[in-house]
């Protein structure tokens, strides 16, 4: 009602306007749309696919009043804007037409703009919004979605069941009776061909779901329907396209499986296991591959399950297999029954059949079996000290055919074992030893082998563990050591111990003891499982003494040993360290006293002091005289000893010590004066010859010597190495090296030879630090050394 009031009324204005309202498309010599502000346009249709091209659509007229030229321009989609060329206006009269054919499934509407224009560019007008609608033809057919439809239905399904549907679509408007779509089946086809004829599917015309319309579909006998469907537009009588349609019928479990045969007999070796013997067959007309078709066997009467029985997954046979060995002495027949079902259960509609079963026999087959031990490995268990003989194992083996055996040993890598060969008794060959490589964890393996009348053989492993026993008595140690005098005040001794060949539980703890003949001094305490302390109960004289100790181990029975302990009976400082020295000077009853020692030694260290003394102021050769019947170390000068050896500037008496200075001359010892005193009785060199330096050029000038001694004794040793550097780089001395060199000392001279120290010389620096346990006398003596030691370096290289 609406629709035709609103028809109604555009009629009317288009009345009154002076164009057809009812076909707004058709050319119009008066067509006018006066446009006036705020007015409201009514839409434009133009039907699609038109072949009157160029058309006139509308005129717009603006009402202003102007005396002048109007120019109307349009714009928008179709116009200036994509899709472009389809629309254009005249822009003197206003009128607005089509320039091509339009698509209305592309663009089914065009909103554009009028403009009306003074020559000079100005609006007189609001810009006036034009509608256009593209009325829709059926110029598309209906096409489905897919070019084939798969659907599946269950056998059996009763009508009406919902199989699949459909779907096709059309690109005219769907407002329209030219996109009213209408499904139909125009043909059926079974697979096989012609197994059935009947309509079995139906289709709803406008939704396209197709559903059964019959009974009797049965997978049995048909498997699959092929379907050629058709759809149209305008409600079935417009524009049609065809499709298709399979569908499947699937299987339910309507069939059981049958044995076929019933009746079987199959062979089975005895003492064999996990193989098979034989194969069953059942048939089932459900669908191969599936658990509607896969059988699933069973044993009925196999008590000791000796047998089973598995599904072959592609030929869906019953594979027989033995599990357990089979003993034909025990039994020569078996009658199996067997029993068949699906792995998915029977479908209600299947029919009501009883459960299919076959028969089996299943004959054993004889066979020449190998001897059977009675337990593997062998396991024996006997004391390391078995007496040889003796029975360690009896009745080992025996064979299932009742045939003689023969036995062995095949593996005894230490040949304890002897065995029976024809009872297989096995008896030790003789005693056994725990520290054997080959025991391990107390346990010595061996292989037993048997072998039947028939050649057949079989091995054991035998296991001996072997059960410690105590063999070897503890063996004390230390069997020496020290021991402090007053050890027994301060807790402490010599701490002894013990090894014992056995293994537990017959070594430790051990036990230590005195026997009671001895206990009288010393007393053992016991430390620990494994340790003892020694000690003396009375204080002992410094010395050895030998202590006889028993130690005994907790075997069964118990070992016990004797020893004789070494002990040395010490003074020990704090720290209770033994001081071996002291404990022999004050441990001798006999002999001389500490105090008397010491004085000894000190005169001793006195006559060797004055002796070197001696020998060091007759080497020097002072230049002073000696007076008969003086000391040996007076002089003329009564200056002091220690001042004239270390300010000793002259080269002493006379003419005859001037030739000490000849020794620019070397010396041949094919030259060598025969005549007694002419060599140097300590180098061995004539005297007033020398051997020249051959490691620097000859007449060279020699270096400056420190000529001043210190006053200070403490700084000798810096005055003696800087005179020991200008020597060694001095080209006109003999070399470092040559420490046996002596000037000559001129005819006459009543210096004393220095053969008697030099013969004694070493080059090694010594050391005085033992004098300072000596006393203060002796003090002094490293100081005094010294200066024996620079005048001798004087007399050596001739300076001062």
């Amino acid at each position: 009602i609406f629709t035709v009031t609103f028809l109604l009324f555009l009629v009317l204005i288009q009345c009154m306007l002076h164009t057809n309202a009812v076909y707004p498309w058709r050319k119009h010599s008066s067509g006018i749309v006066r446009v006036k502000r705020d007015w409201i346009i009514p839409p434009i249709r133009v039907l699609e696919n038109s072949k009157q091209v160029p058309e006139d659509l509308v005129q717009i007229k603006s009402d202003k009043i102007f005396t002048g030229e109007v120019i109307y321009k349009l714009e928008g989609p179709g116009v200036d804007q994509e899709p472009k060329n389809l629309f254009e206006i005249d822009d003197k009269t206003g009128v607005i037409r089509s320039k091509r054919p339009l698509d209305r499934e592309k663009h089914n509407s065009f909103t554009l703009k009028a403009f009306a224009l003074s020559p000079s560019g100005e609006r007189l007008e609001n810009p006036t919004t034009i509608e256009i609608v593209v009325l829709d033809q059926n110029d598309n057919r209906p096409a489905f979605t897919q070019k084939q439809f798969e659907g599946t239905v269950s056998e059996f399904s009763v009508p009406g069941t919902s199989v699949m549907s459909v779907l096709a679509t059309d690109a005219d408007d769907p407002m329209t009776e030219n996109a009213a779509l209408s499904y139909s089946i125009i043909s059926q086809e079974s697979i096989p061909a012609s197994a059935v004829t009947k309509t079995m599917f139906g289709i709803n015309n406008q939704t396209g779901a197709i559903y059964t319309r019959d009974v009797g579909l049965d997978r049995e006998v048909v498997k699959s329907f092929r379907l050629k469907l058709q759809v149209a537009d305008m409600g079935g009588m417009g524009l049609t396209s065809e499709g298709v349609a399979v569908i499947h019928v699937s299987d339910i479990n309507n069939n059981a499986p049958q044995f076929s045969p019933a009746q079987y007999r199959v062979m089975a070796v005895e003492n064999r296991q996990d193989y098979e013997i034989g194969r069953v067959n059942v048939t089932d007309k459900d669908d191969r591959g599936t658990g509607n078709w896969e059988a699933k066997y069973s044993i009925i009467n196999d008590l000791n399950r000796n047998f089973a029985i598995n599904t072959d997954p592609f030929t869906n046979q019953g594979v027989l297999t033995v599990v357990k060995a089979l003993d034909y002495e025990t039994q020569h027949e078996y009658v199996l029954i067997l029993s068949v079902e699906n792995l998915n259960p029977l479908s209600t509609k299947a029919p009501n059949l009883p459960v299919s079963t076959a028969t089996v026999t299943v004959t054993v087959v004889n066979e020449n079996e190998a001897p059977h031990f009675r337990e593997d490995p062998l396991q024996i268990v006997v004391p390391e000290s078995v007496v040889p003989g003796t029975l360690l194992k009896a009745n080992i083996a025996y064979d299932p055919d009742h045939s003689d055996l023969r036995y062995e040993i095949s593996r005894d890598p230490e040949k304890w074992l002897d065995i029976d060969r024809n009872t297989g008794d096995i008896s030790a060959r003789r005693t056994f030893n725990m520290r054997s490589p080959h025991v391990k964890n107390n346990i010595y393996t061996a292989v037993v082998k048997v072998t039947d009348a028939g050649g057949v053989s079989s091995t054991a492993t035998l296991e001996i563990m072997l059960k410690e026993t105590n063999d070897f008595p503890p063996l004390l140690y230390p069997l020496s050591g020290t021991v402090c005098r007053d050890a027994a005040e301060k807790n402490s001794g010599l701490v002894l111990s013990a090894v014992d060949e056995d293994f537990p539980p017959h070594a430790a703890p051990f036990t230590f003891e005195i026997p009671d003949d001895m206990s009288t001094n010393w007393t053992v305490i016991q430390v620990n499982s494994t340790h003892a302390l020694l000690q003396p109960l009375v204080d002992l004289e410094v010395g050895e003494y030998a202590v006889t100790m028993l130690v005994s181990d907790s075997g069964s029975p118990v070992l016990s040993a004797y020893a004789q302990v070494n002990v040395t009976v010490c003074i020990c400082d704090s720290y209770g360290d033994c001081k071996s020295e002291v404990a022999a000077i004050f441990g001798s009853s006999v002999g001389i006293s500490f105090i008397a020692l010491i004085i000894i030694m000190a005169s001793i260290a006195l006559l060797l002091l004055l002796l070197l003394l001696a020998v060091a102021v007759t080497s020097c050769g002072r230049r002073h005289h000696i007076k008969k019947g003086t000391g040996l170390l007076v002089g003329d000068s009564e200056d002091d000893i220690r001042d004239n050896v270390l300010n000793y500037d002259e080269q002493g008496g006379g003419e005859e010590d001037e030739n000490a200075f000849n020794i620019d001359m070397l010396w041949n010892p094919h030259d060598a004066p025969s005549t007694p005193g002419s060599y140097c009785p300590v180098s061995g060199y004539p005297r007033g010859k020398q051997p020249l330096r051959k490691d620097a050029p000859h007449n060279l000038p020699s270096p400056t010597y420190p000529r001043r001694p210190p006053a200070d004794p403490s700084d000798i040793e810096d005055y003696i190495n800087d005179g020991l550097e200008a020597a060694d780089h001095d080209p006109n001395v003999p070399p470092y090296d040559t420490a046996l060199i002596y000037d000559y000392e001129g005819e006459g001279s009543l210096a004393g030879s220095l053969s008697s120290i030099a013969s004694g010389s070493s080059d090694e620096d010594q050391d005085y630090d033992y004098l300072n346990d000596w006393g203060p006398r002796f003090q002094k003596l490293p100081w005094v050394l010294n200066l024996m030691c620079l005048r001798l370096y004087q007399r050596l290289f001739g300076h001062n």
